[in-house]
């Protein structure tokens, strides 16, 4: 970690110990459960949560209504300030997540980690030559066989040292702080349910997933799309002018779609049209589809594309042959936070303040910062330090969850000091 004279002292040990308590609690979420949240161990962990920063003598509560754990640090002075909000999420992704096993290097020597040496899994140089930046770190890996939880809980960890931090030493000025940990991030859900109307807070900022100096405040607009088929199945000995094969049609509208504007072909602010599943039998053909892209019109070019598709094959037909139903998902928080720059200078300010190198980039993807911009709440994204996430070679450092630490420290100083209120448009 860099020796810049404004840091403050983190307790690593601190840090350290509540990240790999908290990665033990199997919180992957689940797409296909009613409940709210979705899995019982994100309960479990969000009132492990609450328990630790009532410990720390904060107001800090669980709701039972929305799955969502909170804390509140007031002003630690009489200046009027606008309250900073700061969000971290607890489930995991679906990947095997039980009886996760944590492993520590304490002085990490940059060469390969056997991970599982009955399962030959490595974690490799050569595979992810980032490793080598962290010589000298305080590693810790998965046992090969789990995540590790990282994507998010080394933002949780970060979070609750972070107000440790700030409680242990009062000589650092701040204003009015609410942090909340939410369920279901994952898949999507969590924030939906966030109720705003408890937390008076204008901005905000996640830790979800990136490297020290990342600043993400440009995300996806997101729809899904459903492309139900209808044929008539005749026996191919008798199918003359009678077979509508909806496999056919299916791969007709799938044809029908741009060769470029795939993931695999696109980068930067470029969108894209997925097909993430696809059933067929002559039939009955199912699609689903994922339309993703930053700029508004060029997305809803996008879901026009599909609509004249759509249109092209059922006008050969006496009846309506393809349905599609098109979901909006979620929109691209740009557009809100533009209309606030101060959010973003504050960070990029905070990360000058500490020597971190900004890397503004448009995460592609979406994050409960959506959900929260949407609200009312304009919400860009940080970092947690994390690397390889969903996976069994996921991994992070303390030293970088440190960093996560002081720049949610620096921020809430920089707020203080610049004292600006943010009116949103």
């Amino acid at each position: 970690m860099r020796h810049i004279k404004d840091m403050v002292e983190i307790k690593g040990s601190y840090l350290e110990e509540h990240f790999l308590k908290y990665c033990r609690y199997n919180t992957r979420s689940d797409g296909n459960s009613q409940t709210i949240p979705t899995t019982p161990g994100q309960v479990k962990l969000a009132k492990r949560v609450v328990k630790d920063l009532q410990q720390l003598g904060l107001q800090a509560w669980y709701n039972e209504k929305n799955g969502f754990a909170a804390a509140y640090l007031p002003a630690n002075n009489t200046k009027e300030v606008t309250a900073l909000g700061f969000f971290a999420h607890l489930d995991t992704a679906d990947y095997p997540a039980e009886n996760v096993s944590p492993q520590v290097y304490p002085n990490y020597d940059g060469e390969d980690i056997v991970l599982n040496k009955r399962e030959d899994i490595v974690l490799s140089v050569a595979e992810f030559p980032e490793l080598k930046k962290l010589v000298g770190q305080r590693l810790i890996t998965t046992d090969g066989t789990t995540l590790l939880g990282a994507d998010d809980k080394a933002g949780v960890a970060a979070l609750v040292s972070a107000l440790k931090t700030l409680v242990d030493q009062p000589d650092i000025l701040h204003g009015p702080i609410y942090v909340t940990f939410g369920p279901d991030e994952e898949i999507g859900q969590g924030a939906k349910h966030f109720d705003e109307s408890q937390f008076p807070i204008e901005f905000g900022y996640t830790l979800d997933n990136g490297q020290p100096g990342d600043l993400e405040y440009e995300t996806f607009n997101a729809a899904s799309a459903q492309v139900d088929i209808k044929g008539t199945p005749v026996h191919p000995g008798d199918a003359y002018h009678l077979l509508v094969n909806a496999t056919t049609l299916a791969n007709e509208f799938v044809a029908s779609l741009p060769d470029d504007e795939v993931p695999e072909k696109s980068q930067g602010h470029q969108g894209f049209i997925m097909v993430t599943n696809q059933e067929s039998t002559p039939d009955h053909a199912r699609l689903n589809l994922i339309i993703r892209d930053f700029d508004k019109l060029r997305f809803e070019a996008k879901k026009q594309l599909l609509r004249e598709i759509t249109t092209k094959i059922n006008a050969r037909f006496e009846e309506k042959r393809v349905k599609l139903t098109l979901k909006h998902q979620y929109s691209n928080i740009g557009d809100k936070i533009k209309k606030n720059p101060y959010i973003v200078e504050l960070a990029l300010s905070a990360y000058k303040k500490l020597g971190l190198t900004p890397n503004v980039t448009p995460f592609r993807g979406g994050t409960d910062g959506n959900f929260l911009t949407e609200k009312g709440i304009p919400t860009p994204n940080l970092f947690n330090s994390g690397n390889n996430f969903h996976g069994k070679y996921e991994y992070v450092t303390v030293e970088g969850m440190q960093l996560v630490v002081q720049t949610v420290i620096e921020i809430c100083r920089q707020h203080f000091k610049q004292s600006k209120p943010v009116k949103q448009e």
